[in-house]
């Protein structure tokens, strides 16, 4: 297993987002469908991954789903924790996704089928929402974020070679601004600034922070 650059936790807080959170009835099912049918205009933040070792290289094509699971009590994201003997992100805190392969018909196919995949979601209870701009990750991946609507109830059955535990975080925690820390770290090829949003003992950072800043974005716009 390739060690970590560094460990995230360690690190200082440099600043936080701060912005105000969305308020509560952007957070519902009908809004998030009628927002996406409606496609505003929004800036996608920039992500600082970048990689010059990787640059003489081409990305390679991914999807992730941004499973959003209508409970009773509100909305809530579905999230996986990699298991610690993968080659990349072990450990990490991601959504369900992974690389696009030729028999995918759409960025959207691949992450439907990666979920299935990974995770045991079936396709029947997932209502895909649409998708958010390309994010590009400092491994070299050009990943496509689909949002999508679950509804319960449903059955999940982790890849044990994959994924070490999925679990759920509210949907309201990760849209507030004031859960948004902004860290950065100094490496051999020059600094490196993310974003985190740690709950309880899970810490979600990088790219997986990145995506849900841009999701952020686009549903206060």
């Amino acid at each position: 297993m390739a060690q970590p650059l560094f460990d995230p936790r360690s690190l200082p807080v440099d600043a936080v987002a701060g912005e105000a959170a969305l308020a509560p009835e952007r957070l519902t099912p009908h809004w998030l469908r009628q927002h996406f049918t409606a496609q505003p205009e929004w800036q996608a933040e920039p992500a600082d991954e970048s990689r010059p070792e990787l640059a003489t290289r081409a990305p390679r094509a991914a999807s992730v789903l941004i499973p959003l699971v209508a409970r009773s009590e509100g909305l809530s994201l579905l999230l996986t924790r990699r298991t610690e003997h993968l080659s990349a992100h072990a450990g990490q805190i991601s959504f369900p996704g992974g690389s696009a392969e030729a028999s995918d018909a759409s960025a959207i196919d691949t992450a439907l089928r990666e979920a299935e995949e990974e995770i045991g979601l079936a396709r029947a209870h997932v209502d895909v929402l649409g998708t958010l701009p390309d994010y590009l990750t400092g491994t070299g991946f050009c990943v496509t974020p689909v949002v999508a609507l679950v509804t319960p109830p449903f059955s999940l059955q982790a890849d044990p070679g994959e994924v070490a535990e999925v679990f759920e975080v509210p949907l309201a925690f990760l849209m507030d601004g004031l859960n948004h820390q902004r860290l950065s770290v100094q490496l051999p090829a020059g600094r490196r600034s993310f974003y985190a949003m740690p709950y309880g003992e899970y810490f979600i950072w990088g790219a997986t922070a990145g995506m849900l800043r841009n999701l952020f974005h686009f549903l206060r716009a």
